[in-house]
């Protein structure tokens, strides 16, 4: 058995801590706040099983010149966002060219092929069922033309990836969910996607099944991780703590850190924000609004707008464009009710140019490990990323895992 502190409260790092825990491991957390009050509290709340390859940049130059024009409400940007990280936004772009992101997928695909189940087990073991639906979700076009591109895409998805889908047309969209008033172009049903009614609340419930069986949380900052001899500490509010192993799973907050220990990694900071509408209508299923960009979800609250991806500068105010132009559009064809009142909740993903998460031990320091870099999918991935560095930990095969050590990714780990 080792001590071991896990720095990170959100999905990632309370998953890695429940699985170092659940073989024998001595663990303590240390965030700045408390368990899923960060990134893990704002995304779209889906255990994505469909998302077998990892999200490209777009190379074709109709989806590119939308971007840069503002007529995509995918992605918006500000010129000291890109610029700011235009090394990695370059590494980026070539890393999506066809065939590369091929072979970036097969990896992938095979994390995201046990995140349902690596799910589950904490899920029971965490009594959170009542957070969680196993329907689906609902990508709804309301071009004929893209619904038509999408669903002929079906085939190789399934033959490639053994996705289960479902057309429906519009006239069934409607029936599956009568909040829709007009009947759209067609939608995708997604049938192995869950879905979870409360994001922040599952990694509450999970910590404190953590807690239950022994482990420690601490308030503190990472930024202090020191090298002690041959442990690794860092300050508390209330105390210096220590372990033999460190494992940094900080999301977005995590190349300060690595500045500090001498390594530079190439990070896309993807900035999202939610908007929530307390009286609006329930939805069945989750539905990506494929015309606007934004995922809807009802969840606890009431139902939550969820937008694309804006590059700009760290530390502005949250960019409200996507969610603007979604909540103009949409009432066209859905009624959202109002808005809720107060400031719009805004968060980063932590997305690595080669679109596949850092797990393994650090290339120049001994017993520190990196797991971080999940992108969009860190709510998706924690506890099945946690389980093959914790496989890593305990001294197991590399092999399964080649394609996400630091030893492999020079271009994104420095």
């Amino acid at each position: 058995m080792s001590e071991i502190l896990v720095l990170g409260g959100g999905m990632v790092g309370i998953a890695t801590a429940l699985e170092l825990q659940a073989r024998g491991h001595a663990v303590t957390v240390v965030d700045r706040k408390p368990p899923g009050q960060e990134t893990s509290y704002g995304n779209a709340g889906l255990i994505q099983a469909e998302a077998a390859e990892p999200y490209a940049m777009p190379r074709a130059l109709p989806e590119i010149l939308d971007i840069i024009l503002g007529r995509s409400n995918d992605v918006v940007w500000s010129p000291r966002g890109v610029f700011s990280q235009l090394p990695a936004l370059w590494q980026y772009y070539r890393y999506s060219h066809p065939r590369r992101h091929q072979v970036l997928s097969q990896p992938n695909a095979e994390l995201i092929r046990s995140a349902c189940a690596d799910h589950d087990r904490w899920i029971t073991l965490a009594g959170a069922e009542d957070l969680m639906a196993q329907d689906g979700y609902l990508s709804v076009f309301q071009d004929a033309a893209e619904f038509d591109a999408m669903a002929n895409d079906l085939d190789r998805l399934r033959q490639s990836y053994g996705i289960d889908t479902a057309t429906l047309s519009g006239a069934d969209l409607c029936k599956a969910e009568p909040l829709y008033q007009t009947p759209p172009a067609g939608a995708i049903h997604w049938r192995e996607v869950w879905s979870c009614a409360a994001p922040g609340e599952l990694v509450t419930r999970y910590a404190e099944l953590f807690q239950r069986q022994g482990g420690a949380i601490r308030i503190g900052d990472a930024s202090t991780l020191r090298r002690a001899g041959h442990a690794w500490e860092v300050q508390t509010d209330t105390e210096q703590v220590s372990g033999e192993h460190a494992v940094i799973a900080l999301g977005p907050w995590t190349p300060p850190l690595l500045a500090q220990l001498g390594y530079r990694v190439r990070m896309i900071m993807k900035h999202g924000a939610h908007r929530m509408y307390p009286k609006a209508p329930t939805l069945r299923r989750p539905i990506f609004d494929a015309r606007h960009g934004v995922v809807l979800c009802s969840m606890r609250g009431g139902l939550r707008m969820t937008c694309g991806v804006a590059l700009e500068a760290s530390g502005r105010v949250p960019d409200v464009r996507q969610l603007d132009r979604a909540a103009k559009g949409i009432p066209a064809y859905m009624d959202l009710g109002a808005t809720e009142p107060g400031p719009i909740w805004r968060g980063t993903r932590p997305f690595l140019p080669d679109m596949l998460p850092m797990i393994g031990a650090a290339p120049r320091h001994d017993r520190l490990w990196f797991h971080f870099g999940h992108g969009h999918q860190g709510f998706t991935l924690g506890p099945t990323t946690a389980r093959h560095l914790a496989n890593l930990i305990d001294g197991g095969d590399k092999g399964p895992v080649a394609a996400f050590l630091p030893e492999h990714r020079p271009s994104v780990l420095m």
